[in-house]
């Protein structure tokens, strides 16, 4: 059961194809067919079925994806946590982050980070918060910049920064706002600022107008041009605000109190405790807790203030379509 194997069998997994899953290892599609047929062998399970013309992971095949992914993340992480230890300003740091985080907090942070440590490796994954969290959990991940992490999630909440959620439009449209009525543009599924704004219409019981735009940025545009209302970060349109461009709206029970969280595993690398003291040095971050102390229980592991967040879904096994190619 080598890595290798691990390697080709997690990629068909999330390629969808022998194909795909060969092209992105680098290696020719019998070697991902050779490596994965003996996986199976040596499990002594089928992995993978026909389906159609294509391929299916079996439902044994889809549980040990989920470990596989894991093993390998651990694997990864074991190296960046080697590589800190003899020199955390040396060492790699793997960060994933939602995209309104990625928009408005990490650039300056990199980029600072980045000058005072230029011998850290940086990798940063970007999209919704589901991926990020399953990056977490699979150890994919060594730092997560996000809102509130979801319950259950073995982890450490290292530092925190206020962020207010406020509902912003246009001028002329604020000036006549009505809550059951205005148009509103918000985010799609998946986005934690959607969810907030569905969560905080569906508690005052209204339905007005909705039009969903696939980027922050892109509902802050369409807010600036007037397509309607949005609820996002006071910090991403304070500019804009300053600028007349945008009016911040006095809706009931706004701002929302919605903090951005810095979260690691149990265990954080040492390359990644030097980030969050880095972090740390900047404005409004405060520690979080002390590593090994995990999420808080209660509510979910709420702050003050996160009381009406809606619950974050839980990370499902990723199952395979029906795909090209054989094994």
């Amino acid at each position: 059961m080598t890595e290798s194997r691990l390697r080709s069998f997690v990629a068909l997994a999330d390629a969808g194809s022998v194909r795909e899953a060969a092209r992105r290892l680098y290696v020719t599609e019998s070697a991902v067919s050779s490596a994965v047929t003996a996986l199976a062998r040596e499990l002594d399970v089928p992995l993978v079925r026909r389906e159609g013309r294509g391929l299916a992971l079996t439902p044994a095949g889809t549980v040990y994806a989920a470990y596989a992914r894991q093993v390998l993340g651990l694997l990864e992480q074991g190296r960046a946590a080697a590589r800190g230890a003899a020199d955390p300003a040396r060492g790699t740091l793997r960060l994933a982050a939602v995209t309104t985080a990625a928009d408005q907090v990490l650039p300056e942070l990199l980029a600072s980070f980045r000058t005072r440590r230029p011998g850290v490796e940086l990798a940063l994954e970007v999209g919704p918060r589901r991926q990020v969290w399953a990056s977490l959990a699979a150890h994919r991940a060594d730092l997560v910049l996000a809102g509130r992490p979801p319950a259950g999630l073995a982890a450490t909440v290292l530092a925190r920064r206020p962020n207010d959620l406020v509902v912003v439009g246009a001028p002329p449209l604020a000036a006549a706002f009505a809550l059951d009525t205005t148009p509103w543009v918000m985010r799609e599924p998946g986005s934690g600022t959607g969810a907030a704004a569905e969560a905080y219409l569906a508690e005052r019981d209204v339905a007005p107008p909705r039009l969903v735009l696939g980027s922050n940025g892109a509902v802050i545009a369409g807010a600036a041009a007037g397509l309607g209302v949005a609820l996002v970060s006071r910090d991403a349109v304070r500019d804009r605000l300053a600028a007349g461009l945008l009016a911040e709206i006095a809706a009931p029970g706004t701002p929302l109190h919605r903090p951005w969280h810095a979260v690691a595993g149990s265990a954080p690398t040492p390359t990644t405790l030097l980030f969050v003291a880095h972090l740390l040095d900047a404005p409004g971050w405060t520690a979080g807790g002390a590593p090994g102390a995990g999420v808080s229980g209660g509510e979910g592991g709420q702050d003050e203030g996160e009381r009406d967040e809606p619950r974050r879904e839980q990370h499902e096994g990723d199952g395979l379509a029906a795909v090209d190619g054989e094994l």
